[in-house]
């Protein structure tokens, strides 16, 4: 019968070979129990016969089960050293795959406080006078059931497109004007010419009037030198 002590022990050990190796251990101590019994009964000076015979018996029958319980021992302490090394490989690969999960979470943690700044963040296009939601679907009725975000881009581009078409008209204007600018000061500068031109006409109509005074004022002098006569 095994020793009740490694019958007890056992009763922790759920693993069938190590369950096996206590079991082996405890008919090997058994053995030697029996044989150290045996020998203190037989404790003579003159041995019964067949004594020596049940000893040598008895002794085989504990080679037989220390040889197993070595072999079993064996294979316990390279099972424990492959035990071991899986754990380690596993507590590795759980300290990596751990890191792994530590770093996606400060990803997470950052990329939801960039979606929250992003979200607080004041967007020009929520300040432009942008056409209403019935205005733009009843000028696209292609966009009945769109969401929000394909409406909003809608109404941003039709207000960009707004834009262009008045920098158009704004740069048609701003080229209307320099040209009329353009004439304008050619038609200052043709001005500018003819006011010199009526200077001198008037400068040159003075000097005939002088003349023509002094003509005048010599004429009334003989006339009235005549008369005198």
């Amino acid at each position: 019968m095994a020793d009740q002590s490694l019958l007890d022990a056992g009763a922790f050990v759920t693993d069938a070979f190590l369950q096996s190796v206590l079991q082996a251990a405890a008919e090997a101590r058994q053995q030697c129990l029996q044989m150290l019994d045996f020998i203190d009964q037989n404790r003579t000076a003159q041995p019964a016969p067949g004594v020596e015979m049940q000893l040598s018996r008895q002794q085989k029958i504990l080679h037989t089960n220390l040889a197993k319980l070595r072999g079993l021992n064996r294979r316990a302490v390279l099972d424990t050293r492959n035990t071991k090394q899986q754990t380690q490989e596993a507590k590795s690969e759980i300290d990596s795959l751990h890191l792994h999960l530590q770093n996606l979470y400060y990803e997470q943690r950052h990329l939801i406080g960039d979606i929250a700044a992003c979200q607080a963040y004041n967007h020009k296009y929520q300040t432009l006078p942008l056409i209403s939601v019935d205005d733009i679907l009843a000028a696209n009725p292609e966009l009945q059931g769109a969401d929000e975000h394909d409406l909003m881009v809608a109404r941003i581009n039709h207000e960009h497109a707004e834009r262009q078409t008045l920098e158009e008209q704004r740069q048609g204007l701003l080229k209307k004007k320099q040209s009329l600018i353009a004439e304008n000061n050619k038609k200052k500068d043709h001005l500018a010419g003819l006011d010199k031109e009526i200077e001198k006409f008037l400068a040159s109509a003075s000097a005939v009037q002088q003349k023509f005074e002094q003509h005048d004022q010599q004429n009334q002098k003989a006339a009235a030198a005549a008369a005198s006569a």
